[in-house]
């Protein structure tokens, strides 16, 4: 049984296949405004960033996804945790960029782009509200998309795409865009994809790059047994798997189900309560 999570390579830089979301410490539950309120309670203090990235951390999930400029607690949470840890993290930024086609708003999104470099970066993704603005269906391309890459290259970052648009995939890998990795929504549920589960998965496997899926627990709609085992089991080895956690007993959890998942086991872990637990639940408890 492994101690620490399994990795990959994208564009040449060594990942762990578990990546750290950030939903659920910046206040998007994609469920209520009650939710996304108890999200920020929870987590608006470096000191609780810190806790959740660091348990991450120990068990060698070293990747978090995010956006880091603006978001101050979030930035200093994970700065905290590698202090803390003497680990490092590494950055994969998804800047909201200005994609106007003239010279003021180029300007303005190279700027965001540098302030990615800035902030610690290694990844930078544009977006996906700002990416599909660029698509053009009929043609099949992604129109001034290699300008936005050169961009981030020019920085010393990597780049990718936030593919929430699946044709995105289908479109960079058509026309040898200069990207190492995608992002693309999976899960068991089909929470927000915009085609079926299944295509998504063929797509996944088609893929030229590595694939970094997000919301693999349709943010809360199914358990965590059940939506990491679902993408450990059908996606493949270079692939990796975006978790957003509360907690830190949260993220601990997490971490076990997926190796369990992946290492074709039962997950040690204690029964959820409930007010009278009967012999069958209690005799199927680790």
């Amino acid at each position: 049984m492994s101690t620490f999570f399994p990795r990959t390579t994208v564009g040449g830089v060594s990942l762990s296949r578990m990546i750290i979301g950030t939903n659920w410490m910046l206040g998007y539950s994609h469920t209520s405004p009650a939710a996304d309120a108890l999200i920020r309670a929870r987590n608006c203090t470096r000191e609780s960033v810190a806790d959740i990235v660091a348990t991450f951390l120990d068990r060698g999930v070293d990747t978090i996804m995010a956006i880091l400029h603006g978001n101050e607690p979030l930035a200093q949470g994970v700065k905290l945790a590698e202090d803390r840890s003497g680990k490092g993290i590494i950055r994969i930024e998804t800047p909201i960029i200005n994609v106007d086609d003239n010279p003021a708003a180029r300007q303005e999104a190279e700027a965001m782009i540098a302030e990615c470099a800035r902030n610690g970066a290694v990844f930078c993704l544009p977006h996906h509200s700002s990416v599909e603005q660029l698509v053009n269906k009929n043609a099949k391309a992604i129109v001034r998309l290699p300008d936005y890459l050169s961009m981030i290259r020019q920085h010393g970052m990597i780049p990718g795409l936030s593919a929430h648009m699946p044709e995105l995939v289908v479109f960079s890998d058509l026309n040898g865009y200069d990207v190492e990795t995608y992002i693309q929504i999976y899960n068991c549920a089909g929470f927000l994809m915009q085609v079926e589960v299944e295509y998504i998965n063929s797509l996944i496997w088609g893929a030229r790059k590595p694939v970094m899926t997000i919301k693999p627990m349709a943010a809360g709609r199914v358990s965590p047994f059940v939506g990491l085992s679902f993408s450990c089991a059908t996606l493949r080895p270079c692939d990796m798997i975006t978790v957003g956690c509360l907690t830190p007993q949260e993220a601990e959890e997490d971490v076990e189900i997926a190796l369990a998942a992946l290492e074709r086991r039962q997950p040690r872990l204690d029964g959820r309560g409930s007010p009278r637990r009967t012999p069958i639940m209690v005799s199927g408890a680790k």
